[in-house]
């Protein structure tokens, strides 16, 4: 049964179907755990965030496979800059063989300051994504690859683990997480879908999918070769005012952390220069994000996230997808994570 589902729901916003589910900041058990719900729930997917040097996506990922038996898995992204192509084909291989063919790969370009602290120099990084998805996609086809980019050399090598286990090479989904309209140009291009990041407005998407068809075109296809997916961020409460106080904490720790986020769904300067300097830069001083966050005013909330009750969120889910999104995969900001499965069900 759909909580609050119902009156005053269009036909479309009702039948919202390939819902997934986004985790990251909780216990790996925690996933574990609300995956299960989620696949009982009719979800499709659900992906792991590895975004931060907090949790890595490889391990919960290879934890929900063994403990589901039917929703796909995928990562939220992996980046390109600290694993092999090899070894990322390699672990791909693996966790397909585990899930028996319901894993998903999603590589992303990580960003700064993150990758600048711990070393990585992040150069000509469309380049680094054109030369990984060639290589891993050659790997994961069990062809012998030699290869001499810019950033990844590989000499006669070939995955050897698919020989006498009795696993077969599949198609791995390749998804190219983005926010920039380049690397967009470049998901539609080479990869099996995009996954277009959270906290951008609908109106986003509309200029984001132009750069996938731009893409597609390149390489011969069209944009419906391309699955989308999305990252919507997701509060939802029976009281609504609730619901975007809830969100408005995660909103602004955004403006502060990865302003370009905010940039590319048209949020002002001004307000983002304002937002971080009364954070007191990044990392928040003490305090930092809730002094901050009564700056950013709830229409914002509003326009970047899916807040309010069940129904709210349906009708935003629904903008969502009426602009391009195929595969809405919603990311809780609030604990009720269980609430929000059983409330926004596509069942």
């Amino acid at each position: 049964m759909v909580i609050g589902a119902g009156a005053g729901l269009s036909e479309t916003e009702k039948k919202i179907q390939r819902l997934g589910l986004y985790l990251q900041d909780m216990h790996v058990r925690e996933m574990i755990s609300y995956s299960r719900m989620a696949e009982q729930h009719g979800f499709e997917s659900v992906w792991v965030a590895e975004s931060r040097l907090a949790r890595d996506a490889i391990v919960p990922v290879a934890a929900i496979a063994t403990e589901t038996s039917r929703i796909k898995v995928g990562t939220g992204v992996i980046n390109t800059w600290t694993r092999n192509a090899a070894l990322i084909a390699q672990e791909f291989a693996t966790l397909d063989e585990l899930s028996d063919g319901r894993v998903l790969l999603g590589l992303g370009a990580w960003w700064d300051p993150l990758a600048k602290k711990v070393g990585i120099v992040r150069k000509k990084p469309l380049e680094c994504m054109r030369e990984y998805v060639q290589v891993i996609r050659q790997l994961l086809r069990e062809e012998e690859v030699n290869f001499q980019g810019e950033f990844v050399k590989m000499d006669g090598v070939k995955l050897d683990m698919l020989h006498g286990s009795g696993a077969k090479p599949r198609p791995i989904p390749i998804f190219v997480g983005g926010t920039g309209f380049k690397m967009l140009e470049l998901a539609g291009e080479m990869a099996d879908g995009v996954l277009l990041n959270y906290l951008v407005s609908p109106n986003y998407n509309i200029d984001a999918l132009e750069s996938v068809k731009r893409g597609a075109q390149k390489a011969g296809r069209i944009l419906n070769d391309i699955d989308v997916a999305q990252l919507i961020a997701c509060s939802v409460d029976e009281d609504r005012d609730r619901a975007v106080k809830l969100a408005k904490n995660h909103v602004t720790m955004t403006l502060g952390q990865q302003p370009h986020i905010m940039k590319a769904s048209g949020v002002k300067d001004d307000l983002i220069r304002a937002v971080q300097e009364r954070m007191g830069g990044w990392p928040a001083k003490p305090g930092g994000i809730e002094r901050a966050a009564e700056l950013v005013p709830d229409d914002i909330v509003r326009m970047l996230t899916a807040s309010g009750n069940p129904q709210d969120c349906r009708r935003k889910i629904a903008e969502y997808v009426a602009t391009g999104c195929k595969s809405p995969l919603l990311l809780p900001l609030s604990s009720n994570v269980e609430y929000m499965i059983r409330s926004l069900s596509p069942d």
